[in-house]
Formats: structure tokens, sequence, C-alpha cells
């Protein structure tokens, strides 16, 4: 029996806040499907070079009213990222706040627009302890 992952999908509230979200992290618009008849939009957005690693973010045009409700139940979304402090540093910059910084030089968690968790890991060795992030405490949770 053969396995490949295709997507994860997540449901949004405000479609262009979220996908302006993902941006921010490096992802891109790979393909969308838009539905008439169930009045529902799915954008795949995925990092460059990997169309086979894409979160689906899926927008109802009617609204959902559950929305965004804490997405703990979901688990999160991970990303390996070439600099976790540089990343850290251009989200925070862009209004994101860091929820769990990365403190140890290897892993953050930040949320998006929609409450889910993405956690942010650093590609290879973690990166020798840096401020403002080494001394910085959590903020809510992840």
């Amino acid at each position: 029996m053969g396995l490949k992952y295709l997507h994860t999908m997540v449901r949004v509230l405000d479609l262009e806040a979220s996908m302006a979200f993902y941006r921010l992290l490096g992802l891109e618009e790979t393909r969308r499907h838009e539905s008439e008849g169930g009045r529902f939009s799915l954008i795949f957005m995925a990092p460059p070079g990997q169309p086979e690693c894409p979160v689906e973010l899926t927008y109802n045009w009617d609204g959902d009213d559950g929305l965004p409700s804490d997405g703990r139940h979901f688990g999160h979304l991970a990303y390996e990222v070439d600099d976790i402090y540089a990343t850290c540093a251009h989200l925070q910059a862009n209004g994101v706040l860091i929820n769990r910084p990365p403190r140890d030089g290897r892993m953050a968690f930040v949320r998006s627009p929609d409450n889910i968790s993405i956690e942010l890991l650093q590609k290879g060795a973690a990166l020798s302890p840096a401020e403002p992030w080494a001394s910085m405490g959590n903020t809510g949770h992840w």
C-alpha cells in the first residue's frame, strides 16, 4: 500500500489576511479552485519549489460562525527555515506575535490569523542562543 502526503487543510475566516500571513512565511499560491455551487474557495499555498507540500486554505463565501476558534485540536503545521532568527524577526516586524520564541536557536511557534499553530524549525543544527530571543518569554499558547 503506497502513501503520499497531499496537503494539510485549514479553514480560514478572512482569506486575504490568511494568504498574507502565509506569504510572510514564504509560501506562494500554487493553485486555486472556486466552487460557485458549493460557495467556497480552495487556495493551495506551498514553499517555493515544493508544490508537493501545500497547505489548503478553505474559505466559505458565506462565512463560518465557528471561526476563528482555538485550533489546538488540529495540532500544527511545521516548516523548516534557513535562519530561525531572521524568520522570526521578519514575522514580528510585520505584526505577527511570536508565541514561543526561538530561545534555543532551534524552534519557535506563531499563530495564523485563524489561530492555527505554526512551528518553525531551524534547518540543520540549532543556532547559538541570541538576544532578544534568548531571554524572551512565551506569550499565549501554541
